[in-house]
């Protein structure tokens, strides 16, 4: 425990794992209601969405029916229509009911993630003063175990991940500072682990944000600046770092934040405030 990184297929792995166990556990009693043969069904989305979960839908089937066929007719990250058909499946009986669950879970659950990050990104499209445009980013604020599935769905969705992890930069926040002393202490103990990740710097306010440029800072985060304060910031910084906008960002303020000039804009709704996307399946 603890002494690796996982990657996004290992977590793929654990998740398709996890959601068969603790849906099916000993056994599937119900499933066994039904004989053993090859059905043949048909998955159906009822609200215009992304598509999005298609290996775990996959191997959540194929973990129990290997011989299972799936027919997509959606491409992952495509936008569906309502009451269309999403992908036909051939499958054993007893097999496609005891997956149905957890393959639906995972799509509603990524599909819905990904829809709102397209919201997101198509919000703020063209509005960006920035030479580099404006990149709308998630947090880890994510359903526990599906970290690496939601990360990557905000990807398909058409935006750009924080940092995936704790192990995967250094975020230094108000408590860490006022542990180390100050910004500039921080910040120096951080250089000085030597870590090879990327490291930034939460401020509060424009003092701070000197403060951070001066030390050296090259990526800063401006905790609940308005709009004004991020023209600001932004003037301030000169192209020095990257300037990242965070805290309570909604749709209807997106656009304005963005057209400030900022490099990134992160947005914990988009993993944690999610509405599952309607799918049905039907047995033919």
């Amino acid at each position: 425990m603890f002494d690796h990184n996982e990657t996004l297929e290992q977590a793929r792995q654990r998740n398709i794992t996890d959601a068969l166990m603790e849906d099916i556990g000993v056994c599937d009693w119900t499933a066994k209601l039904v004989s053993h043969k090859k059905v043949h069904a048909q998955l159906l989305v009822r609200e215009q969405a992304v598509l999005c979960g298609v290996d775990w839908l996959e191997g959540a089937l194929k973990r129990l029916d290997p011989s299972a066929k799936i027919t997509w007719h959606y491409l992952e990250g495509d936008e569906m229509a309502p009451d269309t058909l999403v992908c036909d499946i051939e499958a054993d009986s007893q097999a496609l009911l005891s997956a149905e669950r957890p393959c639906i879970n995972f799509l509603q659950t990524l599909s819905a993630t990904a829809t709102l990050t397209r919201e997101y990104v198509n919000a703020i499209a063209g509005v960006s003063p920035n030479p580099n445009g404006c990149a709308v980013l998630d947090t880890r604020k994510t359903i526990p175990g599906l970290r690496q599935a939601q990360k990557y769905a905000v990807r398909v969705g058409g935006g750009q991940n924080q940092r995936l992890a704790l192990w995967h930069g250094i975020l230094i926040k108000e408590n860490h500072i006022a542990a180390a002393g100050s910004i500039t202490a921080a910040l120096q103990a951080a250089v000085a682990l030597n870590a090879g990740v990327d490291i930034q710097i939460e401020v509060e306010n424009l003092a701070e944000l000197d403060e951070a440029l001066a030390a050296g800072a090259k990526s800063i985060l401006l905790d609940n600046f308005n709009p004004i304060q991020m023209k600001l910031a932004v003037s301030i910084n000169h192209g020095r770092a990257l300037l990242e906008a965070s805290g309570g960002i909604d749709l209807e303020q997106i656009r304005e934040i963005a057209a400030t000039g900022v490099d990134r804009i992160s947005l914990g709704k988009l993993t944690k405030d999610i509405a599952a996307v309607d799918f049905s399946m039907r047995i033919l």
